[in-house]
C-alpha cells in the first residue's frame, strides 16, 4: 500500500522522520513517497493546490497524508476523506478541498476514535500521533468508517471555478505561483478554446500570446505569454525569468479573460 506525504516540515528536522517511523512500525510493509516537505509554513493554499495537482498520478487505494496544519491543538478536526478511490488524512482546514471540488462524490469521516493515535498526543504534532497512525491503520485494512462518524461537508478554500462577469468576461484567479515565478490561473482548456483565442488582464497588462512550450519564445525577452500547464490549468509564464516578477503577481489576486483575437504563435528564436 501506497502512503504519500506532503507536509510544510522541510527537512532540517525530525518531523518527517518521525511520521514514518510510526508507519513503519504499525505497516512495514507500506510504500511511503515524499510529495514534498518544502510547502511555506502554514500555506494551507499551497499545499492544496499541490496535492490536486498530484494525486491523479497515483494508483487506486493510495493514501495520502497531508499536514499543513497551523490550527493543530485547537478544535479544528481531523478527517478521512475518500474521494475518486484514493483516500486524504489530515486537518480539515481547505488543505483537501481543491481535490473534492474537482471529484465530488467524496464521503469524509471525523477522525474521532482514539484508539488509533500514537498516546500521548502531543498538542503541536498531530502529523506523528494522529495522521501517521491513522494512514498506517488505512493501510492495514482498516475501513474509513471506523475512525468516527461521517461527515456533511469539510472546510472550504474559495471555489476552483472562473466566475461569469457582464459581456461575457471570466473573472478567474492566480491559485498558485510556482518556484519558476510561473503563475497558474484557475483557467482550464475550455476556457482557451480550440483556436486558443483567450486573452489575459492581469494587473494592467494584456497577455495575449500562447505558447505550447517554453522556447516558442526567444530568450531573452520579457513578454509574458499563457500556456497549458501539466496541472490542467492555464498557466502564465516568462521564458527564462518569472512572470510574477515581472508581472508583479500574487497569488489569490483576480483576472480577467475573454477571447481575444490572437491564436497560437511559433517564434523562429
Amino acid at each position: 500500500m501506497i502512503i504519500t506525504l506532503l507536509t510544510d516540515f522541510g527537512a532540517q528536522d525530525y518531523f518527517v522522520a518521525a511520521m514514518k517511523g510510526v508507519i513503519l512500525s504499525a505497516n512495514p510493509a507500506a510504500r511511503i513517497v515524499d510529495i514534498t516537505h518544502e510547502i511555506p509554513p502554514q500555506d494551507i493554499h499551497a499545499g492544496a493546490f499541490n496535492l490536486l495537482a498530484v494525486c491523479k498520478d497515483f494508483p487506486l487505494g493510495t493514501i495520502h497524508v497531508g499536514v499543513v496544519d497551523p490550527g493543530v491543538g485547537s478544535e479544528r478536526r481531523a478527517i478521512v476523506v475518500e474521494c475518486a478511490g484514493q483516500f486524504l488524512v489530515g486537518p480539515d482546514n481547505g488543505l483537501f478541498s481543491f481535490i473534492v471540488q474537482r471529484e465530488g462524490n467524496c464521503r469524509i469521516h471525523q477522525v474521532t476514535n482514539q484508539s488509533f493515535f500514537r498516546h500521548p498526543v502531543s498538542s503541536t504534532f498531530h502529523g506523528r500521533d494522529v495522521f501517521a497512525p491513522v494512514a498506517a491503520a488505512l493501510s492495514n485494512g482498516t475501513a474509513a468508517r471506523e475512525f468516527g462518524p461521517q461527515m456533511g461537508a469539510l472546510v472550504e478554500l474559495e471555489s476552483l471555478t472562473p466566475r461569469q462577469i457582464v459581456d461575457g468576461r471570466i473573472e478567474g484567479a492566480i491559485i498558485h505561483i510556482d518556484r519558476f515565478g510561473n503563475c497558474i490561473t484557475n483557467l482550464t482548456p475550455q476556457h482557451l478554446g480550440a483556436n486558443h483565442r483567450l486573452q489575459i488582464n492581469i494587473n494592467g497588462r494584456q497577455v495575449t500570446s500562447y505558447r505550447q512550450f517554453f522556447s516558442q519564445t526567444a530568450p531573452g525577452g520579457d513578454e509574458p505569454f499563457m500556456f497549458l500547464g501539466s496541472a490542467g490549468f492555464i498557466e502564465i509564464a516568462v521564458r527564462d525569468a518569472s512572470a510574477a516578477s515581472i508581472l508583479q503577481v500574487q497569488r489569490g489576486q483576480s483576472i480577467v479573460a475573454d477571447t481575444g483575437t490572437v491564436r497560437p504563435e511559433t517564434s523562429s528564436g
